[in-house]
């Protein structure tokens, strides 16, 4: 007789009804899915480094590559890939932020908990583990599994934040997904991850978006 935690782990009317409910998650409130991974990796009796949670060799180093990669990132995409894709320096779903102290702790928590710890978990850890066991590990497989992740982050991102959303979240999604293809840890892609929205949350805020936009972009 199979049992409930060989059932959530495999692909049968169990195993995809636990996908449909994480994925509902997902489209109702990002930390509400991160929660829904925990409990199907604790019911399933996934291990917890196959959603990349693995201890780093260094906990502060990862922590500063993280964001100071994020930082740094943010900058990048915002001065020079964004303008090349033809973006408005604006970005006009989340201009209600500029100046606006009121809004930053709740902005703060769906950046850091919401996006950093949540998309991660969900679109790097759960999504590369349940593909993983169904397409395999390798080269090929891999990569598709990076395209489909970054594509899936990516359209997740229209509704709120319109093409320019959806165009950086591909990119994202592409360097993400390959950091974590390469290292299988959640650590490192959650922090970048996080680093970059906090950035763009102040830019934002601090009015900087026209200035930075235009660096190298006249």
């Amino acid at each position: 007789m199979t049992t409930l935690p060989a059932k959530l782990r495999g692909f049968g009317p169990a195993g995809l009804f636990a996908w449909l409910v994480i994925l509902l998650g997902n489209a109702l409130f990002i930390p509400l899915t991160a929660i829904l991974v925990l409990v199907w990796a604790r019911w399933s009796e996934t291990p917890w480094r196959e959603l990349g949670f693995v201890r780093p060799r260094s906990g502060w180093r990862t922590v500063v590559l993280g964001v100071v990669a994020g930082f740094l990132l943010k900058l990048f995409m915002k001065s020079v890939v964004m303008p090349l894709l033809g973006a408005d320096p604006v970005n006009q779903a989340f201009r209600f932020l500029t100046g606006n102290t009121a809004a930053l702790p709740g902005m703060m928590f769906a950046v850091i908990v919401g996006a950093g710890f949540g998309e991660e978990l969900f679109f790097r850890g759960f999504l590369f583990e349940r593909f993983t066991k169904l397409l395999g590990s390798g080269r090929l497989a891999t990569a598709g599994i990076v395209l489909f992740t970054s594509a899936f982050f990516a359209v997740v991102h229209y509704p709120g934040q319109g093409l320019p959303g959806t165009q950086q979240a591909f990119v994202v999604g592409l360097l993400m997904g390959t950091l974590y293809a390469t290292t299988r840890q959640i650590w490192l892609p959650m922090i970048v991850h996080a680093a970059f929205d906090v950035t763009a949350v102040w830019i934002i805020y601090w009015d900087l978006e026209r200035d930075v936009a235009k660096w190298f972009f006249r």
